[in-house]
């Protein structure tokens, strides 16, 4: 636990020293041939997979273990040993399960994350406010659906009480948003284009050997790149695309799924709390 504490204080604080830092996209050319295109699509790669490791490490990651863990002691001497969803004992703090769970929930959230983050950037208030505001956008409209505060996981009969599930996981969706945003925009500033110069290849290191880790998501990033390769050849749908009324578009449609989520996200927190 100790341990996480001391990520979840790195990886957070060095977040928020950067998060009101503005993203800096390199500059592009009206019409970027192909193998520009690719070198761009590789740079947002690179960020997503960099960004995905640090914010999810350090705050999906040990955030998470040390809010189970709260929530385990906070819950009563009557939860103690119980089994929970995922066939973990209650109360009991194991160095496997730790390290499982910042690796592979910090790793396979932060990257689906950061995913969504890349996209919807530049739909966003400026930062601080965007990563705020995205964390808040995660946890309505995926963190009620799928975790952590989904109503019909009964580790919440368990752990506890409900209130402070709801606060604990809502503050931890806010610091994870302003974390990510703020490690993205740093790391704008550091990460260049690819390039044949040794330093530039030793900055691509460990995003390249963590895509290679992750096979199936080399898979679908080189399927991905391919089709942005294709898609950009036709320079009206890239007009449209960068236009002023796809940036009003895209911000109406934002807006309009974090209100459809609403009610269904309030409906979740209220029954976890009332348990």
């Amino acid at each position: 636990m100790a341990v996480c504490g001391l990520l979840l204080v790195a990886g957070l604080g060095a977040g928020l020293f950067w998060c009101g830092r503005d993203f800096q996209v390199p500059p592009v050319e009206a019409r970027p041939g192909p193998a520009e295109v690719a070198r761009r699509f590789a740079w947002y790669c690179a960020l997503g997979i960099t960004g995905a490791v640090t914010a999810g490490l350090t705050v999906i990651g040990a955030g998470g273990r040390l809010a189970m863990r709260l929530l385990a002691v906070t819950a009563g001497d009557g939860a103690q040993g119980r089994t929970t969803e995922a066939n973990e004992i209650v109360g009991e703090i194991t160095a496997s399960g730790t390290v499982g769970f910042i690796t592979f929930t910090g790793i396979f959230g932060g990257l689906i994350a950061a995913g969504i983050y890349l996209v919807v950037r530049r739909y966003l208030p400026p930062n601080p406010l965007g990563g705020l505001v995205f964390g808040a956008g995660l946890l309505v409209v995926l963190g009620t659906v799928i975790d952590p505060l989904r109503a019909d996981n009964r580790d919440f009969d368990l752990v506890g009480p409900g209130w402070v599930s709801v606060a604990v996981f809502a503050l931890l969706a806010l610091a994870f948003g302003a974390a990510l945003a703020g490690w993205m925009a740093r790391l704008s500033e550091w990460l260049p284009l690819p390039s044949r110069e040794p330093r530039v290849l030793v900055r691509y290191a460990v995003p390249a050997a963590l895509a290679l880790v992750l096979f199936s998501v080399t898979a679908a990033l080189v399927v991905l790149g391919v089709l942005v390769v294709l898609v950009t050849r036709w320079g009206a749908l890239v007009d449209a695309v960068r236009s002023h009324t796809a940036l009003l578009v895209g911000r109406v449609a934002l807006v309009a799924l974090a209100v459809l989520a609403m009610p269904g996200a309030v409906v979740s927190m209220a029954d976890i709390v009332g348990r």
